[in-house]
């Protein structure tokens, strides 16, 4: 007797009422109780379309018209309502400031069981269980405004907890997690899975990350329609990954220059189940053959902090003596956990906070007396959340708004921005509203609109947050170019591919301290810094140790010097 699906998409065709196309096409799926599903697709693909049909805000928030039938528990979707959907769907969403409905992070975690009558000392005890295992126990007191963006995601992600549902939909839960708290946060979905029997579903893009757990299948959409349903280890042997634009984990990736066969009997879809028997070789000879990258001529400083210390009401300190130096055209990552004082840091670069003690130095003058203003002719900021940037109702108004209040023509400000949104992947979106795009869309038009503005040093606050492979590689090329040409840029990042990529140096916080300033390498190799500022050691490392190699830092340095010299050809 065949087993009965918990949801069921039977020649589902879904089309917004603004479209003109359907944005799902033909979708059959069957998701069976008890299950571990990672949905993965570059940016309109449409894995949060299919998650909102499964959650109900498809059709119930996003009007359009289905073909086709979508059935959870037995009941088609079309006969429910979002209340009966909710009790059986919990979801935690992408952009998490649309998830917030209490004044404290506490009374949201609370929210679904103040809405079933739950006692008082049961609704506590439950509360602060769930806070304890997302870390944010200590802050059920803090107004949602006060969170930093990760912990607004472990807010949201113990508010589903909380609720007693069957199935628990994830949308991009590790978008604003520090590496270790996204590490954590795969753990604790995978205890829950394993633990309470919940179908659980994955939309991600950082599937290395999500790789860190077992999953039982990868459904991979392209274009709407589903081009893939596989293990992970069919999935890393084939060549849908790079074909569809989604980043294979670095450990394959290594392998593959190393001129190793991937194979499903290495089951590679998992590090900690990689067989490198027959790569091992492959890997030494590999690594002894790269040559280093050469080290990259000094240039004068343009940005430096020397003694800075701050604290927002004059008990907590933030930040506390930080010293650094940071070179014309250098790229350098900030990075650290959630709340370690890396948006404070960036915030009083701009000037939009003052600091207790310390300079700061532009160019070797004191910046103290300079107005935010003056500062913003110097030095960009892409903030974290594109919602708290963005003031006009139109992309080109938006991108074009820094030029026109500095009274720049508008005949020389159109060719700028239809530069800008070219770059950043928007050109077909110029004329749409800010209102039709998606998060990560929204995220790339703030970039646009600091771009455009020649700044010279960028500040990016997790500037690939949300976006697919090919997106971040647009954008973190584009900034690799406008780096050539000696725009200094300062990329504050949870994610650590990025900063091995394309930052040869990292500025490490923990606990409002610099802990390091070193090569990215060192960074996500030395187990110290890794713990203290809430990293992850990076896959490479481990592969290393696997073949055999002793010097694990040198082997991950030498995968990226490799890796710059080919995006250098």
């Amino acid at each position: 007797m065949e087993k009965q699906a918990i949801i069921n998409f039977d020649h589902f065709t879904f089309q917004y009422y603004s479209q003109a196309e359907p944005t799902l096409h033909d979708i059959n799926l069957k998701i069976y109780p008890g299950e571990k599903i990672l949905i993965i697709g570059p940016s309109g693909s449409g894995k949060s379309t299919l998650g909102h049909c499964i959650n109900g805000l498809i059709p119930f928030a996003y009007k359009g018209e289905i073909s086709g039938s979508l059935t959870i528990h037995g009941r088609d979707t079309r006969q429910l309502n979002i209340f009966e959907l909710s009790k059986m769907v919990g979801t935690v969403l992408q952009d998490s400031d649309g998830q917030f409905v209490g004044l404290t992070a506490g009374e949201d975690i609370a929210f679904a069981l103040e809405n079933d009558c739950i006692q008082h000392d049961a609704m506590h005890e439950r509360v602060h269980k769930v806070a304890e295992m997302v870390d944010m126990h200590e802050l059920l007191g803090s107004s949602p405004f006060e969170l930093s963006g990760g912990q607004k995601q472990r807010t949201s992600l113990a508010g589903v907890m909380i609720d007693e549902v069957d199935i628990l939909l994830f949308d991009e839960p590790l978008a604003n997690l520090d590496p270790a708290t996204g590490k954590k946060a795969i753990e604790i979905i995978d205890d829950i899975h394993c633990d309470a029997s919940k179908t659980v579903l994955i939309i991600e893009h950082r599937l290395e990350d999500v790789l860190h757990r077992d999953v039982d299948r990868v459904i991979m959409l392209n274009e709407g329609r589903i081009v893939a349903d596989l293990s992970a280890h069919d999935l890393v042997c084939s060549d849908l990954l790079r074909q569809n634009g989604i980043r294979e984990p670095l450990y394959i990736t290594a392998l593959k220059y190393a001129g190793a066969s991937v194979t499903c009997d290495m089951q590679p879809g998992y590090i900690t189940t990689l067989k490198t028997n027959s790569a091992g070789a492959h890997l030494r000879a590999w690594y002894k053959a790269i040559q280093p990258a050469p080290p990259r001529n000094p240039h004068p400083s343009i940005i430096s902090m020397e003694h800075i210390s701050f604290s927002y009401d004059g008990v907590r300190p933030v930040l506390q003596d930080i010293n650094f130096d940071i070179r014309e055209g250098e790229m350098v990552s900030l990075v650290g956990k959630n709340g370690a004082g890396k948006s404070t840091l960036s915030k009083l670069l701009c000037g939009f906070e003052k600091e207790d003690q310390g300079i700061i130095r532009y160019r070797g003058e004191d910046m103290h007396d300079k107005t935010i203003k003056e500062r913003a002719e110097l030095i960009g900021l892409v903030m974290q959340n594109p919602n708290q940037m963005i003031s006009k109702a139109m992309i080109y108004d938006e991108v074009a708004l820094g030029l026109r209040l500095r009274n720049v023509p508008e005949e020389e400000i159109t060719p700028r921005v239809e530069k800008v949104l070219k770059i950043c992947g928007l050109a077909p979106f110029i004329e749409w509203p800010i209102s039709a795009l998606s998060y990560g869309q929204k995220k790339r038009v703030t970039i646009a609109s600091i771009l455009v503005l020649d700044p010279h040093i960028l500040i990016l606050d997790e500037p690939t947050a949300g976006q697919d492979y090919r997106h971040y590689t647009d954008i973190m090329e584009f900034l690799v170019e406008i780096n050539k040409l000696g725009v200094t840029i300062i990329l504050i990042t949870h994610d650590m591919h990025l900063m091995l990529e394309y930052t040869p140096r990292a500025i490490v916080l923990a606990g409002g301290k610099l802990i390091a300033d070193t090569a990215a390498a060192f960074v996500l190799t030395d187990p110290q810094v890794i713990e203290e500022a809430n990293l992850k050691e990076t896959s490479l490392f481990n592969l290393a140790h696997m073949a055999d190699i002793a010097d694990g830092t040198a082997f991950v340095q030498g995968f990226i010097d490799y890796e710059r010299k080919l995006k250098n050809r």
